[in-house]
């Protein structure tokens, strides 16, 4: 396992709404990170205040901030990613984009999965950047698939299989193949050729399999859903994954372990949530069940930096010092 985590008091949350700026006034959470240039950045989901009043009724758009500390983000001034007159509006409009991963490709392009939100079916997407600003969406993740089957298929939350090189977490292959574990209630897992087009895998009748579920009177009893991208570790696959639990419907984070040969096959998982709320930010906001939603974790300056949404509303950091 990673961790532990200890969450620094004196900076979290490090990004918190700012109503001065419509785009970013009523929440900001859920970001992915990525080190570049001996910084840290975060593509964080930003609502507006605009619609219902409801988790999901506001509109989403990506915000990016830097850090040279991992702790305190400088934040530009206009979104990066967002629902525009393009292909891609009618599945972006009105909810937006929202809970981003991000990992590299060998030649530095930046990969981008996250959720397009219509007001109706929530979809994984694509999009590809090679400065973190300018980005091309590239459209559903599982378009292509079994004459567009899963397009009317609610998914979401895609963590790729990567490597670390030093700070860089970088897409990998595996048996000829790119991995990519999603979804929720359950983990499913999806293969591609070349980032863009995902097929998940299927059992004989056609259905997604699932590779790990909820259990019974554990903290991860109600769901688990996808955290950041997943890595390949000498001892295995590590995903990192959130975990709803019932009754309280908290969300926290867990960690499993598949198989590095088939990353299918689980080995082991967490008896116990490496990261819950425990900090009032974490459960005051839109969600006040309390989350620690994990999305992005990066090596940077010898330590791990973890990035997780608080109670829908802000973004917290959790750092752990290996040595």
């Amino acid at each position: 396992m990673f961790g532990p985590f200890t969450k620094p008091t004196e900076v979290n949350p490090v990004i918190t709404p700012n109503p001065a700026v419509a785009w970013e006034a009523y929440a900001t959470f859920n970001p992915a990170a990525v080190v570049k240039d001996g910084k840290i950045f975060l593509l964080y989901r930003a609502e507006d205040a605009t619609g219902r009043q409801e988790i999901g009724g506001h509109t989403s758009r990506l915000g990016l901030a830097e850090s040279t500390d991992g702790l305190h983000f400088t934040r530009r001034a206009t979104p990066v990613l967002y629902p525009d007159s393009d292909a891609q509006r009618q599945n972006e409009w009105p909810g937006g984009v929202e809970d981003p991963r991000i990992v590299e490709t060998d030649d530095g392009t930046y990969v981008l999965t996250y959720t397009q939100w219509n007001g109706d079916v929530p979809r994984l997407a694509v999009a590809t950047s090679r400065d973190l600003i300018h980005w091309t969406k590239h459209g559903p993740a599982f378009a292509k698939v079994a004459g567009g089957k899963y397009l009317r298929t609610e998914s979401k939350s895609g963590a790729i299989l990567s490597r670390v090189a030093g700070e860089r977490i970088i897409a990998t292959r595996v048996n000829g193949k790119y991995w990519m574990y999603l979804g929720v209630p359950d983990l499913r897992i999806a293969t591609s050729d070349n980032l863009l087009d995902w097929t998940p895998l299927e059992d004989s009748s056609g259905q997604a399999i699932k590779v790990l579920s909820a259990r019974p009177n554990s903290f991860d009893s109600w769901l688990v859903e996808a955290g950041p991208p997943a890595l390949l570790t000498s001892r295995g696959i590590l995903v990192l994954y959130n975990a709803g639990s019932l009754p309280s419907r908290t969300y926290s984070g867990g960690q499993a372990l598949f198989d590095s040969r088939d990353p299918t096959k689980l080995i082991a998982r967490s008896d116990s949530a490496f990261i819950k709320p425990t900090e009032s930010y974490e459960r005051t906001g839109q969600y006040t069940a309390g989350t620690t939603f994990v999305e992005g974790l990066v090596p940077f300056q010898g330590r791990w930096y973890l990035y997780y949404g608080t109670a829908d509303s802000r973004v917290g950091v959790a750092v752990w010092d290996p040595h």
